[in-house]
């Protein structure tokens, strides 16, 4: 008999090809930005500017004097942290002259423009950080919780906390877009890079921002099934 409540159900009902929808979404993302990453990091600049070097000058010109550059391990690991103040740069991009190093670094930099012109996307993105970090980490115990207890307000809490995650996506979506549009800007107005330079690292820095899209699809179709498996509906049957 159905039992809209079972283990089983959620991991196995019909409605799991919306995640596996979500996954090979993210995955093609994820290829596309790892083989952008791959050619335009094997391609120098002509004006052999590291990465350090076109972060240090866009924090330079801008005269953002409390903000430093940290190198930090991994790859595509870079990240602007407005607690610390620190523009944080992976060893690919930190000493490196390639494109796609000039790119994400200046990537990077156009989030501390956004912070520091009080760019309000951002603000709210920095604001709903606890939240979500709280929604993200009991949003599944609490939705089995209430599977196990057939408690559909515990259901509900845990899809109010899962959709916060959601939430969050979708406000970092535009902080990402202008944070990469601020980078092909300041790249193209200081000269860092010159002609098809330019374009290369306005596609390398779009098939980045896809990655967030993906992310933000992958999470929707995770809520919605989520949404249609355990929501408040009006009638139920045994």
């Amino acid at each position: 008999m159905y039992n809209p409540y079972s283990f089983g159900y959620m991991f196995y009902d019909k409605t799991y090809f919306l995640v596996i929808i979500g996954f090979v979404i993210s995955m093609i993302a994820q290829a596309n930005i790892q083989k952008a990453f791959n050619k335009y990091s094997k391609i120098k600049s002509k004006k052999s500017i590291t990465g350090y070097e076109a972060a240090k000058y866009i924090l330079d010109v801008n005269a953002y004097n409390d903000i430093s550059i940290k190198k930090v391990g991994g790859s595509l690991s870079d990240y602007f942290n407005p607690l610390s103040k620190q523009v944080a740069l992976s060893n690919d991009s930190f000493a490196d002259t390639s494109i796609a190093s000039i790119a994400v670094a200046a990537h990077e930099c156009g989030h501390v423009i956004q912070y520091k012109e009080g760019y309000l996307p951002l603000r709210l993105k920095s604001w709903m950080v606890p939240a979500v970090n709280f929604g993200s980490k009991l949003s599944f115990p609490i939705l089995l919780l209430g599977i196990f207890l057939s408690q559909q307000r515990l259901l509900d809490l845990g899809l109010v906390l899962f959709s916060l995650v959601l939430l969050f996506q979708l406000v970092t979506l535009p902080v990402e877009f202008d944070a990469s549009r601020r980078a092909v800007k300041v790249i193209e107005t200081s000269g860092m890079l010159v002609g098809d330079e330019v374009s290369a690292a306005r596609a390398m820095l779009r098939a980045a921002a896809y990655t967030y899209v993906a992310a933000t699809l992958s999470t929707a179709l995770q809520f919605l099934r989520l949404f249609i498996l355990y929501g408040n509906r009006n009638s139920r049957r045994d």
